[in-house]
């Protein structure tokens, strides 16, 4: 008999080809699936096909023949996401609204609904591998540890988003995507089953939200006192509409012309100064450390000083580092070699090889 026979999983279902053939999998596995759709909070100043979007999972699930709930979260994303997004914004730095969306939403909302309505076990479309470890004890039982690892396609992992999962969290989540080496895979595998959203083109923009402007966004709520725009060496070549408008390392959007590029490189509030560096003083963007806080560990909570990988972004290939703790409870990351454009706000994440350990917020 298939182990996995009763087990009832619900899918977050978000319209995607990715969550659709993890319905798909699961299903052929021997899973009991429901698909759900997470309705959650969107500004009427910015389309989002949300709707639409809602539809393409409906179709999926008609055409796998499992049931489709849809959970409303309007009123919670709105204050646990973007709420959140535009205090961070108006205080200087640069949020990541993907990585509250995992820890508030789908794996705490969703979540706790889901197992609530009687699922053993939630689903998303995440580009991430779990694994589990059994370690006996002496008594004889077994204690079941949790790992979360990258994706074996490393171009689409996702699990810098994912580091505030904690074991019980991770015990009760499935990820059938990231086994699949590439996202091309995963399209065929749709086309062959004659998923609806097998040509469906990925969705960018914040999480839930589409593709927002998020200048015209945030501009309501921040601060827009406009300022010089000064290069790393005191050379004053433009003004700027608001510090808040900008991030560490950002490029494009600068607004100043002649030689560039420029990019970001730091955000004097006291002087409403906006500093920038050129291709040519590109030390002005390099960081051989950080301070990390509101950390959070999937496995037990590092000794004192251990050695990792970290990254500050996104699709960065993670640094050799130190991850050292400090008396306040704060975490301390030196990079064996210099990163570029650290943004206070973003996460940092944390590696032991292929093994994602945790992670925490840059100050």
């Amino acid at each position: 008999m298939n182990k996995t026979n009763g087990k009832r999983v619900f899918v977050a279902m978000s319209g995607g080809v990715d969550s659709s053939v993890a319905a798909l999998l699961l299903k052929n596995h021997g899973y009991n699936v429901t698909g759900v759709f997470m309705k959650n909070w969107a500004d009427p100043a910015w389309p989002c096909p949300w709707q639409q979007d809602r539809e393409d999972a409906m179709r999926v699930c008609l055409k796998l023949g499992v049931p489709f709930e849809t959970f409303d979260f309007t009123n919670e994303y709105k204050t646990k996401v973007v709420d959140y997004m535009v205090r961070e914004y108006a205080a200087g730095r640069t949020p990541n609204p993907d990585v509250m969306c995992n820890k508030e939403i789908k794996f705490g909302l969703f979540l706790d609904r889901a197992i609530k309505s009687g699922a053993d076990f939630i689903a998303t479309g995440h580009y991430v591998r779990k694994s589990i470890e059994n370690l006996d004890i002496e008594n004889s039982l077994e204690i079941e540890n949790c790992k979360l690892k990258i994706a074996k396609d490393k171009n689409k992992d996702q699990s810098y988003f994912l580091w505030t999962l904690m074991q019980a969290q991770i015990a009760k989540c499935l990820f059938p995507i990231g086994e699949i080496e590439s996202k091309a895979e995963v399209r065929r595998i749709a086309l062959a089953s004659g998923l609806p959203t097998a040509g469906k083109k990925d969705s960018q923009g914040i999480c839930f939200m589409g593709p927002v402007d998020m200048g015209e966004f945030i501009k309501p709520y921040v601060n827009n006192v406009s300022g010089d725009i000064v290069t790393a060496s005191g050379q004053k070549i433009g003004r700027h509409a608001g510090l808040d408008f900008y991030t560490i390392g950002q490029r494009k959007g600068v607004g100043v012309g002649g030689t560039g590029p420029y990019y970001v490189a730091k955000k004097d509030y006291k002087t409403s100064t906006l500093v920038v560096a050129p291709k040519g003083e590109a030390s002005a963007l390099e960081s051989k450390s950080v301070i990390v806080c509101q950390t959070s560990f999937i496995g037990d909570e590092p000794s004192e000083k251990v050695e990792i990988q970290a990254a500050i972004r996104y699709r960065q290939e993670p640094v050799p580092a130190k991850l050292e703790r400090l008396a306040d409870s704060r975490w301390q990351v030196v990079f064996e070699r210099p990163v570029r454009a650290v943004a206070p706000g973003q996460s940092a994440v944390f590696y032991s090889g292929e093994e994602l350990l945790g992670g925490g917020i840059i100050e």
